[in-house]
């Protein structure tokens, strides 16, 4: 191959896949599927012990994109102090938005999802359901924390930990 392709993306690479997080890119490979040559991009999931083929010319259609900024990341923290809004439909419509943000790859969703499920001590307890969907966005958000952070997943929680507890009211 004498030819070298420009690609959105490089081997080594971390990238957020809107359904499954921050992966990273191990090879561009070729591949005959169907009777047809592809090239994909391997991107490995190492915490879901998951590999992921995506075609190199669906990657961006399919929402595949870079590592958010330190700005972005730092709006998203911001997002998590707010306070949190939670709409008055039916639980089914809001777990369905839920599972919307998360899956949509947007980091300030994802930090929208955490802030709008997080409960402290004090507050009732969350629905079997309200926890998964909560986990889900912490976990893809800490992630994505920690890679741009350049840190691991302990330091990057305990700093989204840091920042909802700061939030909540001081007890009387």
């Amino acid at each position: 191959m004498s030819k070298k392709k420009n690609y959105a993306f490089r081997p080594n690479e971390f990238v957020v896949y809107p359904a499954h997080g921050v992966g990273q890119i191990v090879r561009i490979e070729d591949q005959e599927i169907a009777g047809i040559e592809m090239e994909l991009f391997v991107v490995a999931f190492e915490k879901d012990k998951m590999t992921l083929r995506v075609p190199t010319e669906k990657a961006l259609h399919v929402g595949m994109r870079s590592l958010s900024s330190p700005e972005t990341v730092t709006r998203a923290m911001t997002t998590l102090k707010g306070k949190a809004k939670v709409k008055r439909a039916m639980w089914s419509r809001r777990a369905q938005e839920y599972e919307q943000k998360i899956n949509s790859g947007d980091l300030i969703a994802i930090a929208e999802v955490v802030r709008d499920l997080h409960r402290t001590d004090e507050q009732r307890e969350q629905s079997y359901s309200e926890r998964q969907l909560y986990e889900a966005a912490l976990e893809r958000l800490t992630r994505e924390v920690a890679a741009v952070g350049g840190t691991d997943e302990v330091v990057a929680g305990q700093q989204i930990d840091g920042v909802l507890m700061s939030r909540a009211p001081a007890a009387a």
